[in-house]
């Protein structure tokens, strides 16, 4: 050989090839490739516990809340039940006189019997502003105590009033008359009235009064007495004739003369109702 390599044909170098690519693998197979270092991992330390922050409380300007002391409600005393019924006695005590009632004063001046009723609120004898019935018409013009005693009769029948006030009258004027009576829880009211005598169709008296006053019958009680007219008769003076009212008025208080003196009506008289007891 001249120290060339010499090609031969296809085959020839295709097996020096094969054989140079057999060695390599052969090498690489005997020599095993080392593994690489391993890289250490940083070790990373437990989590610390890390305590709360301490809430801190911050002053500001809002007053401190007090609480409010717990009340004990004080007893009310017990309301007073009155007895249930009293007795009383009725005076009328007439001043009406000449000197009292100087124009025109007539003769032989009284007031009639005392009739009346202790009765419920739901009714009135009589009130001013309202139509005479024919009892209180008749008591007006004459003084008579029918039919005036006979409606009182159905409001007891009927269970409005408790009981029928008649006494006597006053004669003459001045004077003074008593009379008793009793009233119930039931029937605390009274309504009682006399004529003024002589007149057309004038007379005095208390309606719907009550003798039951916060929670109690009233020891005494004074009303003074105005004089009123029943609006049956027309006559404007104490001895006036007969003169029936073609259209019946309301009762009214009477404010004109002959019962006006220096621009008032002095009262006739009083009623003075005292307690005296039980039934």
């Amino acid at each position: 050989m001249n120290g060339k390599l010499k090609w031969t044909s296809g085959t020839a170098l295709d097996v020096g090839l094969a054989g140079l690519l057999v060695l390599v693998l052969a090498s690489a197979c005997a020599a095993p490739t080392a593994a690489p270092e391993a890289t250490p991992v940083p070790t990373i330390p437990a989590a610390t516990s890390v305590p709360a922050p301490t809430a801190t409380t911050v002053p500001t300007d809002e007053p401190t809340a007090v609480p409010t002391p717990t009340r004990t409600a004080t007893p009310l005393p017990p309301t007073a039940t009155p007895e249930p019924s009293a007795r009383y006695e009725l005076t009328f005590e007439a001043t009406w006189s000449e000197a009292t009632h100087p124009v025109a004063f007539p003769p032989n001046p009284h007031f009639s019997g005392l009739i009346g009723a202790s009765h419920s609120s739901s009714v009135r004898l009589w009130e001013e502003g309202g139509a005479a019935t024919p009892g209180i018409q008749n008591m007006a013009e004459t003084g008579g105590k029918s039919p005036l005693d006979g409606e009182i009769a159905a409001l007891i029948e009927s269970g409005d009033a408790c009981g029928l006030i008649s006494g006597g009258g006053v004669n003459p004027s001045p004077g003074s008359v008593t009379v008793s009576f009793a009233v119930t829880q039931d029937c605390p009211l009274v309504s009682v009235v006399s004529m003024i005598a002589p007149s057309p169709d004038w007379f005095v008296g208390v309606s719907g009064l009550s003798l039951l006053e916060d929670g109690g019958w009233v020891e005494q009680k004074v009303v003074e007495l105005a004089p009123y007219d029943a609006g049956t008769d027309s006559g404007s003076t104490y001895t006036a004739p007969n003169e029936p009212t073609a259209d019946p008025e309301t009762i009214y208080r009477i404010e004109v003369e002959p019962l006006l003196i220096d621009g008032a009506v002095p009262p006739l008289g009083t009623f003075t109702f005292t307690r005296v007891g039980g039934p």
